[in-house]
This record gives C-alpha cells, sequence and structure tokens, in this order.
C-alpha cells in the first residue's frame, strides 16, 4: 500500500480536468492505497456547498481524506464551518509533513 498526497488548486468551474482528478484519487483509494486530495489557492471553492461538492463528499466516502488548505479558505473568505460534509480545513503544513515522510505527492 502506497501513500499519495493529491494537490488540486483548480476549480471544477474553470477546469473540466478536475473531475478526472477526483477519479484518480478515488481509484487510488479503491486500489488500497492510503489517499489524501488537499485543495489549495482556487481548489478551495467546491469545498463550500456547490454543484461539485457532492463529488467531494462523496470522495471522502471512499476513504479519500480530503483537506482544503486554511490559508486558501481564509483569502476566498470561505469559514470552516461552510465546508461541506467529508472536508476539513489543514494547514499546509500537512502536505510539507507527508512528503518528509515519503507519501508520494502528485500535483494535479
Amino acid at each position: 500500500m502506497a501513500k499519495y498526497v493529491l494537490l488540486e488548486s483548480r476549480d471544477p468551474f474553470d477546469s473540466g480536468d478536475t473531475l478526472h482528478d477526483y477519479q484518480v484519487a478515488s481509484d487510488l483509494a479503491k486500489a488500497g492505497n492510503e489517499v489524501t486530495l488537499f485543495l489549495v489557492q482556487n481548489g478551495v471553492f467546491p469545498a463550500r456547498k456547490s454543484a461539485h461538492s457532492e463529488r467531494l463528499s462523496q470522495l471522502a466516502k471512499e476513504n479519500v481524506t480530503v483537506l482544503a488548505d486554511s490559508f486558501a479558505l481564509r483569502e476566498r473568505a470561505i469559514a470552516s464551518g461552510e465546508l461541506v460534509d467529508g472536508v476539513k480545513a489543514a494547514e499546509l503544513e500537512v502536505v510539507v509533513d507527508a512528503m518528509a515522510a515519503g507519501h508520494k505527492t502528485i500535483w494535479l
């Protein structure tokens, strides 16, 4: 079992590729890997209830840890209380710690 951290910086309303990226996270988790999807920059927008937020909640149910960068949330005036089920706010140091621990890190 490998450990992955996937970083998503794009908003699904601007880039259709994000839905493919979410599928990559799902497929890796279904293959028995430990997967964290870390939303940064505009990638945090679907963490607040929207047309694309249900997919993030579904990923969490598929054993993907879905985290949203606290700084990016603050910059976009999204309160942690507005996050959909399955998404948690986290500091960027989570990614740094995972990289230091040898997790495979992929910027999508």
